[in-house]
C-alpha cells in the first residue's frame, strides 16, 4: 500500500491566489486518493492482510442487529494516519470486534481488531473481517501502512479496572511512529444499546528511550481506559451470547 503521509506540499510565495488555491485543490485531491474509504472499496476484492469488503459489509449490517453502538470521540483520531486503539474487554468478548465496524462506519475507513485465532476455520473467517494476528510483527505492518487498529486489554474481573495492556503490541505503535488511544466499552445485557468511547492519546508520564517506553505506556493506556470507563457512569457488561467458545477472538 503506497502512502503519501510523508509527502510536504511547498506553496510559491508569489504566485496568485487562483494558482494557489489550485494547487491547494491539487494537494487535497492527492491526499484523498491516498485514503481507503470503507464506501468505495470493491466487491471481491481482498486486501493485503486478507480482509474481504464485501463480506466486512455483511458483517456490519449483522452487527446492527445485536448492537446499537453509539461512537464518540473518532474525531480524535487522525483521518489518514494509522492509530492503536485500546479497549477494555470481558475474556473471549466482541467489544473489538464490535467496536470496529462501529468505528469503521463512523470514520468510513476500514477497521482492524487484534485477536484472530491461527487456526483453521475460525481463523480464515476472522481475518476476512479485518482481524490480526495478536503479532507486533503484523499489528506494526497495519499500523504503519496507515491503518486503524483496535486491541482488547485483558480482562479484570473488577468491572471499572482494566487488565494488562500487551506492552509488545503498544511497542509496535511506537516502531511505527503511530498514536496509541484509549477506548472504554460498554453494552446493555439486555438490550441493543452499547457504547464505544475513544479518549485523548495516551502520554507516557516521562520522556525516555528504551524498552521502559513500551511498559510505561502500557500502564498508563490502562489508567486511561478506566478514567474513561469512570466516566461513562453506568457501566453494563454484556452478555453470555456476547461471547464465542473459542480462545483469543475479539478478548483477550
Amino acid at each position: 500500500m503506497t502512502s503519501t503521509l510523508g509527502r510536504v506540499v511547498n506553496f510559491p510565495v508569489r504566485d496568485t491566489a487562483s494558482r494557489a488555491g489550485s494547487a491547494v485543490s491539487r494537494a487535497a485531491a492527492d491526499l484523498n486518493a491516498s485514503v481507503s474509504r470503507l464506501t468505495d472499496e470493491q466487491a471481491g476484492v481482498v486486501d493485503d492482510w486478507g480482509r474481504d469488503p464485501a463480506l466486512v459489509r455483511a458483517m456490519i449490517r449483522a452487527a446492527r442487529l445485536r448492537w446499537d453502538v453509539t461512537v464518540g470521540g473518532d474525531q480524535r483520531l487522525p483521518r489518514r494516519k494509522g492509530a492503536l486503539i485500546v479497549v477494555n474487554a470481558r475474556t473471549l468478548a466482541l467489544a473489538p470486534i464490535y467496536s470496529a465496524f462501529a468505528l469503521s462506519e463512523a470514520v468510513d475507513r476500514p477497521v482492524r481488531f487484534v485477536g484472530r485465532p491461527d487456526t483453521a476455520p475460525i481463523g480464515a473467517l476472522a481475518r476476512r473481517i479485518g482481524g490480526l494476528l495478536d503479532h507486533p510483527d503484523e499489528v506494526a505492518g497495519a499500523l504503519a501502512a496507515g491503518e486503524l487498529v483496535i486491541m482488547g486489554a485483558a480482562h479484570n474481573e473488577r468491572l471499572r479496572r482494566v487488565g494488562r495492556v500487551d506492552h509488545s503490541l503498544v511497542g509496535a505503535a511506537l516502531a511505527a511512529g503511530v498514536k496509541v488511544f484509549p477506548a472504554a466499552t460498554s453494552s446493555n445485557p439486555i438490550g441493543r444499546a452499547a457504547r464505544f468511547e475513544i479518549g485523548s492519546p495516551s502520554r507516557s508520564p516521562r520522556r525516555r528511550r528504551g524498552p521502559l517506553t513500551e511498559l510505561e505506556l502500557s500502564d498508563q493506556v490502562g489508567r486511561d481506559i478506566e478514567l474513561l470507563l469512570a466516566e461513562m457512569g453506568n457501566l453494563r457488561t454484556g452478555t453470555p451470547l456476547d461471547w464465542l467458545p473459542l480462545t483469543g477472538l475479539g478478548g483477550a
